[in-house]
């Protein structure tokens, strides 16, 4: 079966979604959201909409890093910054992060909790699948203009998820990459490292998202993903795509640049 495939999920289940209103100002609200997902999992989230901008309004799915969550920092830095732009702006939960985080294991793909491991970012998948579903129900949103940045994990699994979501039009993806077997080390080439990631691996997914424009930003000196991980995924990428490169590591990204870089890419294409 191709790994394509494995994603493939009932859209007739009801979405049994729940909004409550968080913040009124000035210039947005702000909502908490949950809503039913596959494998009997519910995502959470919160939704970011501008008051000044002409509905419907297009909208930027937003993802945090590994061991963060939807409200993180540097999340909030970016949601300000594309609400500001009039974009709505929903941020969810990697699954087991966040609303969701119940168990404490460690996040390892070669470890003693692979499988687990492995089923936080394909689950989250699913989620941000669902998440499009959600989107669609909302008519103060465009459904039609719906982007996606993520960050290191979120990049990763986003790669994927917009491989396979074609209702996403415009992917930006911030310091991540492809080739997950090289974290096996001396076994890296064995089939049993290759058809463990297969279903979470972006290079599998990466070439669908085409003809679609495609954008990477990336860490000359990351240290937590390998800059050759990140070049193997943008040469697996079709035109039309890009990829920026800074001059920093992994954590040292500078948030107004590298969100600002994204933020032209939707201003160009969505």
């Amino acid at each position: 079966m191709p790994v394509t495939s494995y994603y493939g999920y009932d859209k007739a289940i009801p979405l049994k979604d729940s909004v409550g209103e968080m913040m009124d100002t000035n210039k947005f609200k702000l909502y908490s959201v949950a809503y039913s997902s596959v494998n009997d999992q519910r995502g959470t989230g919160l939704l970011s909409v501008p008051k000044h901008s002409v509905a419907p309004l297009p909208v930027v799915i937003l993802m945090h890093g590994l061991g963060d969550h939807k409200a993180v920092d540097y999340v909030e830095y970016g949601n300000h910054l594309f609400l500001d732009k009039g974009y709505a702006v929903l941020r969810i939960d990697i699954s087991g992060h966040g609303e969701r985080k119940k168990d404490t294991y460690d996040f390892d793909l070669t470890g003693e909790h692979r499988y687990w491991s492995r089923n936080i970012l394909s689950q989250t998948v699913f989620d941000l699948r669902r998440a499009v579903d959600f989107i669609e129900t909302r008519g103060e949103l465009d459904s039609k203009r719906i982007g996606y940045y993520g960050i290191s994990l979120g990049g990763i699994l986003g790669t994927v998820f917009c491989g396979i979501e074609k209702r996403v039009k415009v992917p930006v993806i911030a310091l991540a990459g492809g080739q997950l077997n090289l974290l096996y080390g001396k076994n890296a080439l064995s089939s049993k490292a290759k058809d463990f990631v297969g279903i979470i691996e972006p290079l599998n997914f990466v070439k669908h998202i085409a003809p679609r424009p495609f954008l990477m930003l990336n860490a000359k000196n990351d240290e937590v993903v390998p800059p050759t991980m990140s070049r193997i995924l943008f040469e697996a990428a079709k035109e039309p795509k890009d990829i920026i490169w800074y001059n920093v590591k992994h954590k040292d990204a500078p948030l107004e640049t590298i969100y600002g870089d994204g933020l032209n890419w939707f201003r160009e294409h969505l």
